[in-house]
């Protein structure tokens, strides 16, 4: 079964995936001092620094691993079955990013809305991104780089998949929009 990942490209995909790329360059570092351990004089050298090599190695490769599985994750889109057909669920979707305050980076109605929630002037903000196929809503939304794998970042992004969610539930945000 393969699943939807939201799509990242040019900079956001280098810049979202930096932290990985951070940790393969390091592993690959430890690879070095690993085969540059094979020509040192003295044994005992030689050992300590393949040690230290394949630690490092070992810390790194596991921490990028780690680190690009969450990010695959956040980028995959949860699903949300609804009674409303797409343009009712887009119409109620935009309504509330718009009271949220997000910016809207792109709008195909009704069948994508790309947005951006911003915390602060400087930062590009989470990114999210809603797709509606028929009475479906796909939404997924991950953390702006800069702040990192925070616990805020993550329940920022939760709070955003939320909002969706209750609009397209049909919750009082949504009412207040249509009177």
């Amino acid at each position: 079964m393969t699943s939807e990942r939201m799509e990242l490209a040019g900079v956001d995909r280098a810049r979202y995936f930096v932290p990985t790329a951070i940790c393969v360059y390091l592993a690959g570092v430890c690879i070095v001092l690993i085969i540059t351990s094979a020509f040192l004089v003295s044994l005992q050298n030689a050992v300590a620094v393949t040690v230290a090599g394949v630690f490092g190695l070992l810390l790194t490769g596991g921490l990028g691993f780690v680190f690009w599985r969450a990010q695959r994750r956040d980028l995959q889109y949860t699903r949300l079955a609804t009674a409303a057909d797409a343009p009712s669920n887009f119409d109620a979707v935009l309504c509330a990013a718009r009271a949220a305050g997000w910016r809207i980076v792109r709008q195909d109605a009704p069948r994508r809305l790309d947005a951006e929630a911003s915390v602060s002037l400087l930062d590009a903000g989470e990114r999210i991104a809603v797709r509606f196929r028929g009475s479906d809503v796909l939404v997924a939304s991950i953390c702006d780089p800069s702040v990192g794998f925070s616990l805020v970042g993550r329940r920022h992004c939760a709070e955003h998949r939320d909002l969706v969610r209750n609009a397209v539930s049909g919750s009082a945000l949504v009412q207040a929009c249509n009177a």
